[in-house]
Order: C-alpha cells, then structure tokens, then sequence
C-alpha cells in the first residue's frame, strides 16, 4: 500500500454526520462555551504555575513577557489553521486527522503518535505537580503525607510510588469515561475559579510592583551560550513555556462532540487562546514585577510571589488553591484529548479496535479511557518528570507545523471544498506558522531532539509492523 495513500475526504465527511445514533458514535453535546472552558482548562495550569519562574530565572529574566508573546504568534498562527480544518473535518482526532487528509497515512501515523508526547505524557507530568500542590496545601493545616508515597523511586527525593498522583488520574478518567458533557460541566466549575484567582493575583500585584526589578528588562548573554538570557534566552523561554499553552489544540479532538461545529470550533480555539495569551502576559509582568528574576528558580514561583505581599497571608492559600485546580482541569482536558485521538486511529484501523469501542450508555471510548488511566497512572506513579515538560512540547510543536503544512496542501488539492472558516492570507499566514514553530522546536535543545527522535522511531517501528497491515485504506 502507498505510505502517502490520503483518507478520502467524503469518508471523512460521513463519518462527522453518522455521529450520536443508536448503539453508534461520540454523542454531539459540547457548546460554543464548552468548548472555550476546555481550552482555557487545558491552557491556564502546570505552565503557569510551575514553568513560569524557572523559564524567567535561567533564560530570560523579565523579557519573559517577550517569549509569551512569541509562543502566542506561534499558537496564533496554528490555531487559525485548526479552526479552518475543524470546520470542514468536524470529527474527532484532531491534528491526525487532518494530517490523513492532507500528506498521507504514514504522516498521519507520525503526527497522532507525537500527540501522545502533548497529552499522555502531559498529564503524568501534571498528576505529578497535582500531587506535590495537594501535599503542600495539606501541610499547611499540618497534615502530612508520607514522602514515600508523593514520589516515585527515581526521583530527587526518593519515594516508592506517587500514589497520590495515581489517584487523581484513576479519579478524573472516571468522570470522562461517565461523560463529555458532565466532564465539560465539572471543567468550567474549575476555569471559573482557578481564572478568578489568576486575574486576583494580577490585580493585588500591581501594588506591589517593584520597577527596579525590570532593570535590564532583557538580561545581557554573558557566557557566549545559546539560551543563557540575550535574545536567545527569549526563544530559549519561549520554547519552554510553550508548554503553558498546550491545551488549545485539544478543543479540536472534541469536534466530534461539538454541537454545531462549524460556528462553535473557531470560537472554541481562537477564543481560549486570545482570553489565556492576556491573562499570561499581564501575569508574567507582575510576577517579575514582584519578584526578582534571579529568586524564582523554584517550583512555585506563584507562592514566592505571594510571601512578597506582606500583610495578605490568606492570599498564598488561595493561590495554591487556585493552583490546585488548575492542574486538574489540565489533566482532564488531556486525557479527554488523548481518548479521542486513540479513537480516531484505532477506527482507521492503525491502533486495535478497542480503543474506539463506545460505552452505549455513555456514549464515551470508555476502554480507551481505561487504558489510558493504567498507562499514565504508571507513568506518574513511578517517573521522574524534570525533562518531561520539553518534550511534551516539541510534540505538540511538530504537530503545530504539519498542521500549518496541511492548510497550504489543502487549498491547493481542494480548493472548492466548503469551509465555514477560512485560515486568512494564505499561504503566507500557515508558512509565518511553519516558522515560528519549527524555531521554537529548536530553541528545546539537543537533548530534547534526542529523546523525540527516539520516540519517533518506536513510533515507525509500530507502523510497520502492526498500523499499515491493519489499515481500513487496504478495505
């Protein structure tokens, strides 16, 4: 079989209509709002909490603020080129999909098994940072847990197994594995209050600014090394704390489940970009306002800030709390993401069938969200995280650049083909896209090069020698 062979688009298409019937597919009950609440619970989470003081403290120093800017130009560019494929492809898997549209099946291969760098892998990395927040706000009430059960064997400090991360994992994919809708209710519950106190922060930190900590607002690379603040530390930053807007792309695995597609799916990605690109920017002033760059190589650079504000102890808790739920929303939004991918391959015959198996009462991938819970229970049970986040994001970054490639393919090889939403000024737009996030990509790293290259060929061993034998193309 061709290795470039493209899933017809009117296979496609029919797939996106024959959805929510009896005994059949993902039930349509996601709203313009839904959809934005899930965007935003995916973005405003570990990136924001964690990423944030280390990127500052070794790369860019208060030119932070550039390197949300760059990494939102990036987004921006892939989230238009999103919007435009999820509109004329409404089902769900995302950048694989649209990649099996547009270059082929091996491509399509390559991209859905980069994703699970974005959302599997993700979500361990983030139970992980769950679990140390919940253990920190239970100390404060002098309730302690045993380090042995908040760290895995290999970490820093040594426990035996993060049960407490495995926990929120087991607890959250039962609630999707019971429904989208109630997961997305439970969500925006979440984004309400954990963005409320993201703005309270702002708001409450303005008045404690110290400007003198904005000198030089771009710290001088004196080493000669890549990376080491200059301009270089900028895209260094920005590479890294790409990691804080993972998350938007994933309103696009649930189109399948949107209730009118065409309308609400450019609402859903452009909207929970634009509301979580403001609140990181002003947030990023602020924290390098309060805090010297220099003292916020930490974990929570959040609660250094806080210590700050003198007088306003009742602050710190609510932040961590804030903390606390914004995490969790970031793993559901993953998980929920992941699921839906795997569903997509496993119904193109690339992953086997029981991943796209659908509770018929829920209307859910229940088995796929089951197996998901075992793989990333384990991985936050047992797994040191320290290098995780970057290669998180490379994946996400290489799916960023297929997708901006597909948009260019498909106005050359479809050009009448409807689409409700038209990606502006292409090509020039999706090749900006191309770009800035292949530069991004290069800005991780060589040892983070190393650890996808080597994902990627696992990834090619399974193709050749399961994937291609199964696909439905041969049907």
């Amino acid at each position: 079989m061709n290795l470039f062979a493209k899933k017809p688009l009117d296979r496609l298409l029919a797939e996106s209509q024959g959805v929510g019937e009896k005994g059949g597919g993902l039930k349509r009950t996601l709203s313009a709002t839904s959809l934005v609440a899930l965007g935003i619970g995916a973005i405003i989470g570990a990136g924001i909490f964690t990423l944030t003081g280390v990127a500052a403290s070794t790369h860019a120093g208060p030119a932070l603020v550039y390197s949300f800017v760059l990494a939102a130009i990036g987004c921006a560019f892939a989230g238009f080129c999103y919007s435009e494929f999820s509109t004329m492809i409404p089902i769900a898997g995302s950048a694989y999909t649209y990649a099996y549209a547009t270059m082929g099946e091996l491509l399509a291969w390559i991209i859905g098994w980069a994703l699970i760098l974005e959302y599997a892998v993700g979500a361990a990395t983030v139970a992980v940072s769950w679990s140390a927040t919940v253990a920190s706000i239970l100390s404060d009430f002098n309730v302690k847990i045993p380090q042995a059960l908040l760290a895995s064997p290999f970490d820093m400090m040594p426990g035996k197994v993060n049960l407490v991360a495995v926990i929120v994992v087991a607890g959250i994919s039962t609630i999707l594995i019971v429904g989208v809708q109630e997961s997305a209710r439970f969500n925006a519950v979440i984004v309400f209050i954990k963005v409320a106190v993201v703005v309270l922060f702002i708001v409450v930190g303005y008045f404690y600014i110290n400007t003198s900590n904005y000198t030089p607002f771009v710290p001088p690379n004196t080493t000669g090394e890549f990376g080491a603040f200059g301009w270089s530390g900028v895209l260094a930053a920005a590479g890294q704390i790409f990691f804080a807007y993972i998350g938007f792309d994933a309103v696009s695995t649930a189109a399948q489940e949107a209730k009118n597609p065409k309308r609400d799916m450019p609402i859903g990605i452009i909207g929970s970009l634009a509301v979580c690109t403001v609140l990181y920017i002003l947030y990023s002033v602020v924290l390098t306002g309060v805090v010297n760059y220099k003292d916020l190589n930490v974990a929570a650079p959040l609660a250094v800030a806080v210590d700050r504000m003198n007088g306003l102890p009742w602050l710190g808790k609510l932040m961590k709390f804030g903390s606390l739920l914004g995490l969790t929303s970031v793993i559901l939004v993953m998980l929920l993401g992941q699921s839906r991918v795997f569903y997509s391959m496993s119904r193109d015959g690339l992953l086997p069938k029981v991943f796209s198996d659908v509770h018929p009462k829920f209307h859910t991938p229940w088995r796929s969200n089951l197996m998901l819970m075992i793989f990333v229970s384990f991985g936050a049970a047992f797994t040191p995280i320290a290098q995780l986040g970057n290669l998180t994001s490379i994946g996400t970054l290489f799916a960023f650049v297929l997708v901006c490639l597909g948009i260019i393919i498909m106005r050359k090889t479809d050009p009448d083909l409807p689409r409700p939403f038209r990606t502006p000024w292409v090509p020039v737009l999706p090749i900006l896209g191309v770009l800035i996030n292949f530069l991004l990509m290069l800005g991780l790293g060589a040892l983070t090069w190393a650890a996808f290259l080597i994902w990627m060929a696992i990834g090619l061993g399974l193709y050749f020698s399961y994937s291609r034998f199964h696909s439905r193309l041969l049907s």
